[in-house]
This record gives structure tokens, sequence and C-alpha cells, in this order.
């Protein structure tokens, strides 16, 4: 049984008008909502990227041209993702994490023969920020359990997620396109 679901991520973006001016530009759910059918409770919502550094403080919202995993090329990509509790059956998980990367990230470095569900590298430098829950950082070597406000630094590791309790988990991931 999945617990109840987490709302949804608010995201509030500010512009400057003609006259020099601040002001909200939006306030709202984020426009780029991904589920995946065969993982409930599953929710991956973009929130922002940036298409090079420095960028255009004015650039145009572009999120809904995001497709997979990676920030764009010298980018970056702002993400929220729901991490529902993790099945008991290890092929469950298994079926779980090969339709996430298939439907949602098909761009990661997902390790199908891994001995642990989800394992998966990307070339980027990644700040994870548990914002609700509690998650399992699972690497080749180790795991370490992060709660909330716990901020964890992936530096294009082979690593994966799994939510070992029985409510849900939030985690706010800052991707940044390495070398």
């Amino acid at each position: 049984m999945t617990p109840d679901a987490l709302p949804l991520v608010r995201r509030v973006v500010t512009a400057i008008d003609s006259a020099g001016k601040s002001y909200l530009l939006s306030d709202a759910a984020s426009p780029d909502q991904r589920t995946v059918r065969e993982r409930p409770g599953f929710r991956s919502s973009n929130l922002w990227r940036t298409l090079g550094t420095p960028t255009p403080v004015a650039a145009e919202d572009s999120i809904l041209d995001h497709h997979g995993v990676m920030p764009p090329p010298g980018g970056t990509v702002l993400r929220v993702v729901d991490f529902p509790p993790r099945p008991a059956d290890l092929e469950e998980r298994r079926r779980q994490a090969a339709a996430s990367f298939n439907s949602v990230f098909p761009d990661a470095a997902h390790a199908k023969e891994h001995a642990q569900p989800g394992m998966h590298a990307t070339l980027s430098i990644d700040y994870a920020i548990v914002l609700a829950g509690v998650i399992t950082a699972i690497m080749d070597k180790g795991e370490t359990e992060l709660a909330v406000g716990d901020i964890l630094i992936q530096r294009a590791t082979n690593h994966a997620w799994e939510n070992r309790t029985n409510k849900m988990a939030r985690v706010c991931f800052v991707l940044i396109d390495g070398k």
C-alpha cells in the first residue's frame, strides 16, 4: 500500500518589469510533473533549468523542453522527486527501477545488472537536499540514511536511492553539468 502522496511542489518565479521593479511572475505547481504507472507514488517535478553559465537571469522558462535526468550541456536542472516506500520484493523493485529509467530518465547510465535496483550514474555534480521523510543513499561500497535537512553532494558516482520507511520521502536535486 502506498502512503498518501505529498502535495504538489509549489514553484514561485520572480521577474523584473520594464520599470526595473521586481514582481512575482508565477505561483503554481510545476508545469512538468512526471509519474511512472508501474511505480505508484513516484513523481518527478522538474522546476527550472539553465542553458549555460553564466546564465542570463532573465532567460525564458524552458523547463517543458527538458527531457531525461541530465542537465543541459553547461547548464543546470532543478528537480524534486517523491519516493514511495520500496516494495519488499526484489524483483518488483527491479521492474519499478527499469520502468522509471525507461520512461523518465532514459539518459542515465542505469546499471541494470547491478545487485542494487536503480543503481545509476550521471556525469554531473548533484546537490540532493532531503525535504521530507527519510531516504537511503546507496553507493557501490556503503550507504547512508538521510533525513530532513541532510544534503548529499553526488559527484558522478554510481548510486541508488531507496525509501525504506512506510512514509513518502521527498528530495530536491540540483544537477550541474559535469566533465
